[in-house]
C-alpha cells in the first residue's frame, strides 16, 4: 500500500552532532599565573607581518608586566616549522629557555 501521508518534498533531518561525553578542554602545560620577571618568547614565523605584530605584543607586555624579558626568535626558513629545518637545535634551546611563547602568523 502506497504511504500517502508524506509528500515528495518531505524530508527527514538528522542532526550531526553524536551524544559524547564532554571532555574539558585543557593545554598542554598549565598557563602562567603572572607574566612578570617571566622570559616569553616571540616567535615569528618569518611572513612580513609577523615581526611588527610581534612587536606591538612586545610594547604591551612591557607596559603591561616591567620585568618581562622578550626573547625574539625569527625563522630561518619561511613558514616551515623550524623543527623540520637544520635549525632544530637553535630552535629546541630557545623553547626551553622561555617561560611561553606567543607566535605570530603574519598574514
Amino acid at each position: 500500500m502506497l504511504d500517502t501521508t508524506k509528500r515528495a518534498t518531505d524530508y527527514e533531518v538528522l542532526s550531526p552532532w553524536a551524544e559524547a561525553d564532554p571532555v574539558p578542554a585543557r593545554g598542554i602545560t598549565p598557563r602562567l599565573k603572572d607574566l612578570n620577571g617571566k622570559k616569553i618568547g616571540l616567535f615569528a614565523n618569518g611572513k612580513r607581518a609577523a615581526v611588527p605584530m610581534l612587536a606591538a605584543v612586545e610594547k604591551e607586555l612591557k607596559s603591561r608586566f616591567p620585568s618581562v624579558e622578550p626573547s625574539w626568535y625569527k625563522c630561518s626558513v619561511f613558514n616551515v616549522p623550524e623543527i623540520l629545518t637544520e635549525g632544530k637545535e637553535k630552535f629546541e634551546a630557545w623553547v626551553k629557555g622561555v617561560d611561553a611563547v606567543a607566535l605570530t602568523v603574519g598574514d
